[in-house]
């Protein structure tokens, strides 16, 4: 039975993706719950009639005090199937009734509506460009992604579970009253426009403190995040204190704004508790005046004063649900800050797959200074030839890593365009582009998986023999079968931490290397790919890298330029400029900027003046 209402509902059913996820929070909760409009339509339908089986439980209750008044014997000579009916109806009917509206609402609704919300949140924020998540937090992405759908789920069940309901019981509570004696809506009218007052007060006021109460826990787990992602700076440096006082700030900032939240639902209990004693007198009260007038019967004011009880008992949970509900919308408002952006480098319309042929790279009057008015590249051409070795060199903030980036596409170009093969790479999907382009870079960060995880991310089809043979390789089969994770997982089963911190640079490096081994792209990038080995295993590696070289095109950063002597062709950048180009021997010869670099190196290093 649970497998069944489990199942009514796919959560990762296939669904059109867009660009330009709907920016209005209703518009956002509609089109994520279109896969549930069925499931929704039913279980509206359901919750009232689960209210309209409580007030009809009221009403009979009212009918049975006025039968007792008779007769004992006639009572059940005349009442007595109708009273066996009913029994049998609250304890048959009334719990199938029950149970069918809870696992609709607990087992189809609740786990599946937040898990649709986060797989597809995180699909589309995993679209979004390398530049976009580096104008964040990680820890605040995150926080967004996790928080988000089950305020959604949430948001939903209130809906379903108070909302409807509530506005089905307020309806037949004035159906009952009036059925007794019309007069005995007016006191429930007047108190149900009171209430509404107060909960549009409330509402009003709840929404925008819960989203910036929302936004201020994010904070506080974006700044905590950063400093343990950070952990051994933190350390290195001696910032405990200071550590803890910007996370204070934070959370601090958190603690008043949940503060100001929660003054608003004290205002609103206080409220709520005069309200409901004004019902409980108006209503009970009027209807024992109007049955000492002769004019009620005792069963009337039974299902008065059952009501009015009801009803003040139901009042703060519905408060409650329906605060519940909004400050749950604010926390889903907050989070659409992240997975409602549009997509910020979303491929061309029609985009098809990057066929490389030959592997010729063209930078054509190539600008991009990441929106500063200086800076980054300015007019560059460079052509690649099929199959050439480019090695760049220049100072730091020459324009090499933006070049990379730019030709990866994980930033579009300001000006200017790539073409691989006659193919500008603005109109190829981004992922097409990426898996012809292998790259190994100074800063390897690792997967906080197995080596063998981290290795298939080249190849997600490479067989065991061929993972030996890349690792071999890369000279890292020796420290790899040494691994071993507190878990017990040894060799390529060894889970290496976060961003790979259970590793040193130099195997992480390694392992980068392997990985690009097996990926075996027809493109090469190259940045820094030996800075973090040590000598002894930089040279073996070397000549690894110049066996990967072959048949392929590269394009090579080095600061040590010993490292890229035997290019085919090194260029030089200066403020985003090609400013020499040639080789090694013949830039030497010109005397130019390359040939300062080379003399101002100490140890093999690029300076900096």
């Amino acid at each position: 039975m649970f497998r069944y209402f489990e199942n009514l509902v796919d959560p990762y059913t296939s669904y059109a993706r867009t660009d330009h996820p709907p920016q209005t929070l209703w518009r956002f909760m509609w089109d994520y719950s279109q896969p549930f409009k069925s499931v929704f339509a039913l279980t509206a339908f359901m919750s009232v009639l689960v209210a309209g089986v409580e007030i009809a439980l009221i009403y009979y209750m009212g009918w049975i005090v006025d039968i007792l008044q008779g007769d004992p014997a006639q009572v059940w000579e005349r009442h007595g199937t109708a009273l066996i009916a009913l029994a049998l109806f609250i304890l048959l009917l009334r719990p199938a009734i029950q149970a069918f509206d809870v696992l609709l609402l607990n087992n189809t609704i609740m786990p599946n509506f937040a898990t649709l919300i986060r797989w597809r949140a995180h699909a589309h924020v995993l679209r979004q460009s390398v530049g976009w998540f580096e104008n964040d937090f990680a820890g605040r992405i995150a926080n967004r992604i996790v928080q988000t759908p089950p305020a959604a789920g949430e948001a939903v069940f209130q809906v379903f579970d108070a909302v409807t309901f509530s506005l089905a019981y307020a309806a037949g509570a004035v159906i009952v009253l009036g059925g007794a004696d019309a007069r005995l809506m007016l006191p429930l009218l007047a108190w149900m426009l009171a209430y509404g007052l107060l909960m549009r007060w409330a509402i009003t006021r709840v929404s925008p403190a819960s989203q910036a109460a929302a936004d201020a826990r994010s904070a506080v787990t974006g700044r905590v995040v950063d400093s343990y992602t950070n952990i051994h700076s933190v350390k290195m440096f001696a910032r405990h204190e200071q550590e803890l006082a910007f996370a204070q700030e934070a959370i601090e900032d958190a603690r008043r704004t949940f503060q100001a939240e929660m003054r608003l639902y004290t205002k609103m209990d206080f409220g709520l508790v005069l309200l409901n004693g004004l019902l409980i007198v108006a209503v009970v009260g009027w209807a024992v005046w109007l049955w000492m007038q002769g004019q009620a019967s005792v069963g009337a004011v039974a299902a008065a004063t059952a009501l009015t009880l009801r009803l003040n008992a139901m009042t703060g949970w519905i408060m409650w649900a329906l605060t519940t509900l909004f400050r749950q919308l604010g926390v889903v408002s907050e989070g659409m800050e992240t997975i409602a952006q549009p997509i910020t480098l979303p491929d061309a319309p029609e985009a098809g797959a990057l066929q490389v042929t030959r592997g010729e790279i063209s930078f054509e009057n190539l600008h991009h200074s990441y929106g500063r008015d200086s800076g980054g590249l300015e007019g560059l051409d460079l052509a690649v030839a099929p199959g050439e070795k480019v090695g760049l060199v220049g100072r730091s903030g020459a324009g090499k890593s933006t070049l990379m980036k730019l030709l990866l596409r994980f930033y579009a170009a300001e000006g200017g365009r790539i073409v691989i093969d006659g193919q500008d790479i603005a109109d190829v999907a981004q992922d097409s582009l990426r898996r012809q382009i292998g790259m190994v870079s100074q800063d390897t960060a690792l997967l906080h998986r197995s080596v063998r995880d981290n290795l298939a991310y080249g190849r997600p089809d490479a067989t065991e023999e061929q993972m030996i043979r890349a690792v071999e390789q890369a000279q890292a089969l020796e420290f790899i079968a040494d691994l071993q994770d507190p878990q017990g997982r040894r060799g390529l089963d060894a889970h290496v931490g976060e961003r790979g911190v259970k590793l040193s640079g130099g195997q992480r490096q390694r392992i980068a290397l392997a990985r690009v081994i097996l990926k075996n792209a027809p493109i090469l990038l190259l940045d820094e790919a030996t800075s973090a080995l040590d000598s002894e295993v930089e040279a073996a590696v070397q000549d690894t890298l110049y066996t990967m070289m072959e048949g392929k095109t590269v394009i090579a950063i080095a600061h040590r330029l010993s490292t890229i002597a035997r290019m085919d062709r090194i260029v030089v950048l200066d403020q985003g400029r090609i400013v020499e180009q040639g080789s090694h021997a013949g830039l030497l010869a010109q005397g130019g900027l390359y040939a300062t670099l080379w003399a101002h190196q100490s140890g093999g290093f690029l300076g900096e003046g």
